[in-house]
């Protein structure tokens, strides 16, 4: 992961409200061979006593979930909005360009559901993107006994206990504010997922250049 201390969200609330946002993540590992998995999928989190636990669900005898059963170590990603951010922007613009982007790495061991826990699982999975709605017919307790008697025995739940978070909230956090400012006004131009990511360089904007304190040249070194 790249790892400089000044892309680094703090935050433990503002981490886990990213989660929230982007539940769609990358599910990876290998099996005891070395060979790589991977999947795409959505995810619950659920804090128990001060400890973070992620909660999904994949299809049962696939290479991901075999791989699994071989060895539980396992890499969950989660990925937000990025842009290009061209060095044409900044005060000296005779440096590299960069790209801007928002993502949370999990490590952790999978432990996967029983029948009972995956029932339970699949209520607040599909009750939660449903937006609570308890009459859509899509919910877990909607749906046809005929359809879930075929399904439910196809996938398989799991749980993951957070056993190490990192994070990078690469934003332009470097860079002098005459710069950090115009990467904002250059990203807002381009609207879709390059105001995104302006929108969240503008929510730090006040912690970066405190009011009243003047910055000249580049914030840091590289």
């Amino acid at each position: 992961m790249y790892n400089f201390s000044y892309f680094k969200e703090k935050d433990k609330q503002t981490i886990l409200d990213f989660i929230e946002e982007n539940p769609f993540a990358f599910l990876t590992g290998s099996n005891l061979s070395g060979e790589q998995v991977a999947t795409q999928i959505p995810i619950l989190i659920e804090v128990r006593h001060g400890e973070l636990f992620i909660q999904g669900h994949i299809m049962r005898n696939t290479d991901h979930h075999k791989a699994f059963i071989e060895n539980p170590k396992a890499l969950v990603v989660f990925t937000g909005s990025n842009s290009y951010v061209s060095a044409s922007w900044y005060s000296n613009p005779q440096i590299g360009s960069t790209w801007n982007y928002m993502s949370v790495h999990i490590n952790g061991k999978m432990n996967f559901m029983s029948k009972d826990e995956l029932i339970q699982f699949m209520r607040k999975l599909t009750l939660k993107f449903e937006n609570g709605n308890t009459e859509s017919l899509t919910t877990y307790d909607n749906l046809p006994d005929e359809f879930l008697n075929k399904m439910m025995p196809a996938i398989v739940g799991f749980e993951i206990k957070a056993e190490k978070i990192e994070n990078v909230f690469k934003l332009s956090q470097n860079r002098d504010k005459k710069s950090y400012l115009n990467i904002i006004s250059k990203l807002e131009e381009q609207g879709g997922s390059s105001a995104l990511i302006a929108l969240e360089m503008k929510k730090r904007k006040t912690e970066l250049f405190p009011p009243g304190v003047e910055w000249d040249g580049s914030k840091f070194d590289s």
